[in-house]
């Protein structure tokens, strides 16, 4: 039979094991966020950028995505701003210090099944971003 003593410290093993050990266990969600948000330099595409790069990276299917950003600066860029790039930011976010070019694709209204149209806005803003693993998993839209 284990001990109280015996199955902390082994409750504790554990939870050192998933701190210190996994922190690329969040690379799917890394790679999602780089899918989903990067595109550096912006894509050529023509005048219909929102719905040619909604489309191609898989976000008007099997409904439109609401609204998305891409981020149109480096990878090392866009990374830092999970260390000395960014400053915290209410419940587990990161700011960027600096601004970066993005282009914010909002899905125009009607049925959210495809075909999807979106209207495109482009500017130069401060980025927010969940981070794990020293890498941005999520990109926080409610702070357009």
């Amino acid at each position: 039979m284990i001990s109280f003593k015996g199955y902390a410290l082994a409750l504790f093993g554990i939870l050192i094991v998933v701190v210190v050990f996994l922190p690329g266990a969040y690379a799917p969600d890394y790679q999602k966020f780089i899918t989903q948000h990067y595109d550096n330099p912006k894509s050529s595409v023509g005048k219909n950028y929102c719905n040619t790069m909604m489309q191609r990276r898989g976000m008007t299917r099997p409904e439109c995505k609401e609204v998305n950003t891409f981020i149109h600066g480096s990878k090392k860029k866009i990374i830092a701003v999970c260390g000395k790039g960014g400053e915290p930011y209410g419940a587990g976010l990161r700011r960027s210090k600096s601004k970066f070019s993005v282009t914010t694709c909002k899905h125009t209204g009607g049925s959210k099944r495809p075909p999807c149209k979106y209207r495109e806005n482009s500017s130069q803003r401060f980025i927010i971003v969940r981070c794990a693993g020293g890498k941005p998993v999520h990109y926080d839209e409610g702070h357009i």
